[in-house]
């Protein structure tokens, strides 16, 4: 377990920093709302609080500069300062962004329903996700009430490198766009990196067998999961479904013989609802 939270640690501290330097000498950039952004990203969903120089080191911008920065987010509304703790969180603001880019996702809605019924008749937790750098975004979850599950709401984030929800999203990008992805995976995580890559790998090979793809302790060793893409349209970013729970209930023959299949239909049926939905 420790080995997981590490993991997506190391992820989130990158998250800010990258995103500024492959910005770096596009001269229609605006620098200034670009650190800004940022300094916003910089968060993560058990950050509730954190100090200038907390962010000032995931960011990789001076400490004078962020204290600016968090100046103005809190003056329109996207930070919140405590006075005790001389930190900052992240502000209404912000939340009114999230649920208004989440409300235009017709996925989100239509999935909804079937993804409790999964739920509820496999006894695992169900997942729908996005990308964001190096990391997975949950942007929906649904457990039953007797699963067992890992402490991860809506806005909890998982590292792209060894989760079948990443190595899904990977391997549905195009070459062009799964390559650069992958040299920051690498670049992250260069000691573990020889067995990150015969991962994905593998799950290129099952996404073509089985329509999913799997990691089965990959990431915390108590925790099996299942994912399988879907793109909804012409240029869109892959999101992705899937399927995690305890190894004594996400064994692999459940997989083959329930889990896997069921998923993979869920996804399908999504893919109609929405085909039907835009003609």
């Amino acid at each position: 377990m420790q080995k997981g939270r590490s993991t997506a640690a190391r992820a989130r501290r990158g998250v800010a920093a990258a995103d500024l330097e492959a910005l770096r000498g596009d001269r229609q950039m605006v620098t200034a709302l670009a650190r800004g952004l940022s300094i916003l990203r910089s968060f993560g969903a058990g950050d509730h609080w954190l100090g200038n120089q907390e962010m000032a080191e995931r960011t990789g911008l001076a400490k004078p500069t962020v204290a600016r920065l968090s100046h103005t987010l809190t003056r329109l509304g996207y930070l919140r300062y405590s006075e005790s703790l001389k930190k900052y969180g992240l502000g209404t603001s912000v939340l009114g962004l999230g649920y208004a880019a989440l409300g235009q996702m017709d996925v989100r809605r239509i999935a909804r329903p079937l993804m409790q019924a999964l739920a509820e008749h496999t006894h695992v937790c169900v997942n729908l996700g996005v990308n964001d750098h190096l990391s997975m975004v949950y942007i929906d979850r649904y457990a039953n009430a007797s699963s067992y599950t890992v402490q991860l709401d809506v806005g909890s984030r998982v590292p792209v490198a060894n989760t079948s929800i990443g190595r899904a999203y990977l391997c549905a990008l195009a070459d062009r766009e799964r390559q650069p992805l992958l040299d920051e995976v690498r670049a992250a995580h260069a000691d573990d990196w020889s067995r990150i890559k015969k991962g994905v790998e593998q799950a290129q090979r099952d996404l073509s067998e089985h329509g999913y793809c799997m990691a089965l302790g990959d990431w915390r060793a108590e925790v099996h999961a299942i994912a399988t893409p879907l793109v909804v349209g012409d240029g869109a970013a892959p999101i992705v479904f899937s399927c995690s729970g305890p190894s004594f209930v996400l064994t692999p023959e459940a997989v083959r013989q329930e889990i896997g299949p069921r998923l993979v239909a869920l996804v399908g049926n999504v893919r109609y609802a929405l085909s039907t939905q835009s003609t």
